[in-house]
């Protein structure tokens, strides 16, 4: 039998053209709207879905053939797990794929934020050559505390190998950590917020992350540290870091999501908060393109495509 696969985002060619080859029929949709997908998904054996196709229960109901649901990337937030495999249909992500980007980007955004490069570009741009005002500080020697320690967790830390920095984790489901591993050293949170100067967040939205990090959770950390967000926006309670940053407690933000990332339809409430933190120049803010990089594209098709062919056993 010819498999039917939909394919509802931008994807590498690799991943169409080598189901393709494998003999499964595919249909590339990138631009279908979400009430079209949920219409026509009931034709297909599987789906490949990027953060635009919510896989809710009404949504696996009216999948009726469906096999498995392909995840470009991570972020299983988007998807009923539990309903899915009560109605047997297999979920298959590629975290893989875009870990390395992420911890780039992470990096990035955590050395630009030291090194002002933001603020010292718009000075230059305005023709103002300030040199004391931008002095920067270094990353060495500094304590970095990682919370969750996945995919995108050890490439960050691997990203950190050289930069003559203290690592600390915290993973409350790694279970199969030493107390020193691969240059790093497991704590508990209390330790780690206590003593990071940096704590960056790697972790899926689940109903036990959501807005985890919040007032207290600010309070906890040690005083004059920078937090850093590449997961998922409802992790992070963006009024409570503006707070945390106006009173000094914390002294930088590098956010690549939000909870809210469609400025056409902020509340007045999140345009206040939001544009609150744009206007700090120890805050920066990307548009969730942290693992969305010209290799990651490629790297999670084909990451996609193995498994998919495993899972058929082609």
């Amino acid at each position: 039998m010819r498999r039917r696969i939909l394919i509802t985002d931008k994807v590498h060619p690799l991943l169409s053209d080598g189901l393709k080859t494998k003999g499964y029929k595919v249909n590339y949709q990138p631009k279908m709207p979400y009430e079209e997908v949920c219409k026509e998904v009931s034709n297909y054996d599987g789906v490949i879905i990027n953060s635009k196709v919510i896989c809710d229960r009404n949504f696996l109901d009216s999948a009726s053939h469906l096999n498995f649901i392909g995840r470009l990337g991570s972020g299983l937030d988007i998807i009923d797990l539990p309903y899915a495999q009560e109605v047997g249909i297999k979920v298959i992500s590629s975290p893989e794929g875009n870990a390395n980007a992420v911890a780039e980007h992470a990096l990035g955004m955590l050395l630009g934020l030291l090194h002002k490069h933001h603020q010292a570009h718009q000075d230059v741009s305005a023709l103002n050559w300030n040199r004391e005002p931008n002095r920067g500080e270094e990353l060495s020697g500094k304590t970095i505390g990682i919370i969750g320690y996945g995919h995108t967790g050890p490439a960050f830390a691997e990203k950190l190998k050289g930069c003559h920095v203290n690592v600390l984790v915290y993973d409350k489901y790694r279970r199969d950590m030493q107390e020193k591993e691969d240059d790093v050293t497991i704590v508990d949170i209390d330790k780690l917020l206590s003593q990071s100067d940096i704590v960056s967040i790697h972790l899926p939205l689940t109903d036990e992350t959501h807005m985890m990090v919040d007032q207290a959770f600010f309070n906890r950390m040690k005083k004059r540290s920078i937090v850093i967000n590449t997961s998922r926006g409802k992790i992070l309670d963006s009024e409570a870091l503006l707070q945390a940053l106006s009173s000094g407690h914390i002294s930088g933000a590098c956010l690549d999501v939000l909870e809210n990332e469609k400025p056409e339809t902020w509340t007045e409430e999140q345009t206040k908060i939001y544009m609150g933190l744009l206007d700090r120049s120890d805050v920066i803010i990307t548009p969730h393109i942290a693992g969305w990089t010209h290799q990651s594209l490629e790297l999670i098709a084909s990451i996609l495509l193995e498994k998919i062919c495993k899972y058929y056993e082609v």
